[in-house]
């Protein structure tokens, strides 16, 4: 279990790191919603794993989906996209059979008044018990509200984990309400969940 979680963290993050420029973000009135975030986001070119030379089908769907969105034309079998301005929540769903993808966006108001931190959440389910895929994981940018832009950066005061040393896989949950980050810990025994509190800059248990 170990190689495999250590194969979804470094395809994940290949995502992070093949993307070092900053990331423009356009918007009209007075501050960026999560549309602005979103497609900022979804309009870099983050579809392909540089290293291992594969697309990341994941990224690749939400992309088509906003798309569609924009366009205003009707989503692909078995995709929903619920778009929350008021709240500053994404949510793409891709559902088959037994088989869920879900993806989320998010972002928080730093307490400074001067940047803002948006989330990107990919997590894979089957009949309804998370179920790892490659490119499942949690990555966070941080914004600057003078410069307009986004910026890779580290989890805001918390490690991110995909499995733990009990043989659990941890999966995440972004606030649709409130402000705190639901974390899941998925043993075979059952799940448990844990809280990561925003503090104004970042999160704690």
């Amino acid at each position: 279990m170990k190689k495999l979680v250590l194969a979804i963290i470094f395809a994940f993050c290949t995502l992070a790191v093949s993307a070092q420029d900053a990331i423009q973000v356009n918007y009209t009135g007075a501050k960026p919603t999560i549309s602005d975030f979103a497609w900022a986001f979804l309009s870099v070119d983050n579809g392909e794993d540089e290293l291992e030379g594969e697309a990341d089908e994941s990224f690749n769907a939400i992309k088509q989906a906003w798309i569609h969105h924009r366009n205003g034309t009707p989503q692909d079998e078995y995709v929903t996209l619920s778009v929350d301005d008021k709240n500053g929540f994404v949510l793409y769903e891709w559902k088959y059979e037994e088989n869920t993808l879900r993806i989320e966006m998010c972002y928080w108001n730093e307490s400074d008044q001067k940047h803002k931190m948006f989330a990107y959440n990919v997590s894979c389910f089957q009949n309804g018990k998370y179920n790892p895929g490659q490119f499942d994981g949690l990555v966070f940018c941080r914004y600057d509200n003078a410069k307009r832009e986004l910026t890779y950066c580290e989890a805001p005061g918390f490690e991110v984990e995909y499995g733990t040393d009990d043989g659990a896989w941890v999966s995440y949950d972004l606030p649709r309400s409130g402000k705190d980050i639901t974390v899941n810990y998925w043993h075979k025994s059952g799940k448990r969940q844990k809280t990561l509190k925003w503090n104004g800059h970042g999160f704690n248990f």
